[in-house]
């Protein structure tokens, strides 16, 4: 039966949450628990077993065990692990199997018995599966059973691969995969395709035996079914919901996966707030859209059947909140993104001075400028502002084979009609298809084929931004080496990445810097971008008085929008705007139609584009305001 929530905040939360700030603070968090367990159990001379999970999220769980061993000489001679689950079927030599994943961030590099290494066996056979599930449940109970399993949750509320439909009695077995689970991992394998089918897992079950349950979950993408599974019914449709049964249990959680949770999401529903303005707009807003009211036309009963009356009480008259909030939102919309000159700018998003701007776009791949604010591109340089667009990385995972084999092909030809030599093309052609024929799901090209993928979208880039109406001199290409790195090896940012970035902010000395906000987003590559722009404009702050005088816009893409209350500047497109920024995605051709790295939208880019600042113009319609075709949202950053 699941526990009773007596406290007042937490109410509608069926299991124990602890928040912490950021997935950092709270891996070193689980991993210090783990750390006390094992040495408890070295205390009075027992083994500790534990469960253990794979995937991103206990990445940095595991960095931190692996700095306590070498820097605080934290041993695992006493430690026995059980791995949740492997891929089927898949060797243990294979980048993707959990035995290679495991060594690399954890085993590799502690003082583990190897015999004390336990993980399901990808390379069985079918009819040997069953005798082997049995056997691994058997050698966990002889063992006492699990004394701490960590676990993750995937997008489908999988614990492990329990996915939706497993019992809640389940035990160790071999399961099928769900197919939003085979696209999520579809990156590690080259495209979902090459995703097995199948898996082997602990079941649900055996994850119950545990003495102790930790489920971990970090950044906005896991927002929707942690609310799910801490706030939901019980069901197999969310098999995660099970471990409301426990009462061993634990989700631990950064603030961004916690966001969607009631008392984060809708603090007023639970408790009385402390009601500051961008929390008046946000429960306005949310208020507006639940009764499906514009605005304006919200009344005092409205307020008080939905858990604000203390906002009516303390703030109102209701209709006084209403016109400020109205007005908050009307003064975020403006045609004039660079700021209107010799206009009163004081309720304008932007300043009016100076009236032409230095503005400096930077752009994570070579088509994200366009497709997430190719509309305020457009108007900026059409305003005669000084802009630059600068292309973060050379974008050449993206780009199908074909493509780059139909392009030496072009070179070839072209150059045999000039009569040139052609040995050496003929040569890289040769050894490029050669390369394809064998080529392995994930395998990274040759340095030759991710210059010429590069190349493909270095000349889709430039001709973007010259539709745009820039000349060359004003298009950068950065090429930062944390992607290039990244290629064979798990990479961060690093000084070379800042030191580049800095010189180019030094070289256009920005009034305005727009970067993708949208940290969300599959390839984890604009989270990257970001942190190498803030960590460059904040160095130069303490010695270039002109970044004093730089505002940070940031923008998204193609992934998902900001919230409406969140929005700082709206930039409303006109039909025309509309398609003249519909041609400048056009000009990247490798990316249309059938995207290499699609996510999980089937839509092409262009269309989730206007599909998506039309869905921003009719968020503001649906509130009372204007009439747009389409708006592109911004939020400010102050650094």
């Amino acid at each position: 039966m699941a526990r009773l929530n007596l406290l007042e905040e937490t109410r509608f939360e069926k299991l124990p949450v602890t928040v912490y700030a950021d997935e950092s603070t709270a891996s070193k968090k689980v991993a210090r628990r783990i750390a006390d367990l094992i040495i408890r159990k070295q205390q009075s001379n027992e083994k500790a077993v534990l469960g253990l999970a794979t995937g991103a999220t206990p990445i940095a769980v595991y960095e931190e065990l692996v700095r306590l061993h070498r820097e605080e000489g934290l041993s695992f001679n006493n430690v026995i692990t059980f791995n949740l689950d492997e891929y089927y079927p898949m060797k243990p030599t294979s980048s993707q199997s959990y035995v290679s994943f495991m060594k690399h961030v954890l085993f590799d590099h502690i003082d583990i018995e190897l015999a004390n290494i336990h993980i399901p066996d990808g390379t069985l056979s079918l009819k040997d599966i069953p005798a082997f599930c049995l056997e691994y449940e058997r050698k966990i109970t002889a063992l006492g059973g699990l004394d701490l399993q960590i676990l993750g949750i995937g997008r489908t509320g999988h614990i492990g691969f329990n996915e939706p439909g497993s019992a809640p009695n389940s035990g160790t077995r071999l399961v099928t995969l769900d197919d939003l689970t085979r696209r999520d991992a579809s990156r590690d394998f080259g495209g979902k395709a090459n995703v097995p089918t199948k898996a082997i897992t602990m079941g649900i079950g055996t994850i119950f035996k545990a003495r102790e349950i930790i489920l971990m979950a970090w950044n906005t993408k896991k927002a929707a079914i942690i609310k799910k599974a801490v706030e939901g019914e019980m069901s197999s449709d969310v098999p995660a919901t099970y471990l409301q049964l426990s009462d061993r249990v634990e989700f631990i959680l950064d603030a961004d996966a916690a966001s969607e949770l009631t008392r984060f999401n809708t603090p007023w529903l639970v408790k009385d707030c402390i009601w500051h303005d961008l929390m008046i707009k946000k429960a306005v807003i949310w208020l507006a859209n639940t009764v499906n009211k514009p605005i304006l036309k919200l009344t005092e009963e409205d307020y008080n059947s939905h858990g604000m009356a203390q906002l009516a009480t303390q703030k109102g008259p209701v209709y006084n909140i209403n016109i400020h909030i109205f007005n908050k939102l009307q003064h975020t919309i403006t045609g004039w993104p660079g700021g209107k000159g010799n206009a009163d700018d004081s309720e304008r998003p932007e300043r009016a001075m100076p009236d032409k701007k230095r503005v400096l776009i930077f752009s994570p791949h070579p088509d994200d400028d366009v497709i997430s604010m190719g509309g305020t591109f457009i108007r900026l340089v059409d305003q005669s502002h000084d802009v630059h667009v600068a292309y973060q990385t050379s974008g050449n995972t993206a780009v199908w084979d074909d493509d780059a084999l139909r392009f030496v092909e072009f070179v070839r030809d072209f150059s045999q009609t000039l009569a040139l030599d052609t040995s050496k093309l003929d040569s890289l052609y040769l050894d490029m298809w050669n390369f394809f024929e064998s080529k392995q799901p994930n395998q990274v090209d040759t340095k030759e084929i991710q210059t010429v993928k590069g190349l493909i979208r270095k000349g889709e880039a430039i001709s973007g931004a010259r539709y745009a109406g820039l000349s060359d001199d004003h298009i950068h290409f950065m090429r930062l080496p944390f992607y290039e790195i990244g290629k064979t090896q798990r990479s961060s940012i690093g000084e070379e990445d800042i030191r580049l970035t800095m010189e180019l902010l030094q070289q256009v000395k920005p009034h305005q810097v727009f970067a993708a906000g949208d940290f969300a987003d599959p390839h984890g590559t604009h989270q990257h971008c970001f942190d190498v722009i803030l960590k460059a404009l904040k160095r130069l702050q303490k010695t270039e008085k002109w970044v004093e005088d730089c505002w940070l816009w940031m923008y998204r893409g193609a992934w998902h929008e900001f919230e409406t209350h969140e929005i700082e500047m709206a930039v409303p497109l006109s039909p025309q705007e509309v398609e003249k920024k519909r041609l400048a995605i056009f000009k990247h051709q490798s990316q249309k139609d059938r995207p290499v790295f699609p996510g999980d939208d089937a839509r092409e880019f262009w269309v989730r584009a206007e599909d998506r600042t039309r869905e921003t113009a009719k968020a503001y319609d649906r509130l009372g305001l204007a009439e747009y075709e389409a708006m592109e949202a911004f939020v400010r950053y102050r650094y």
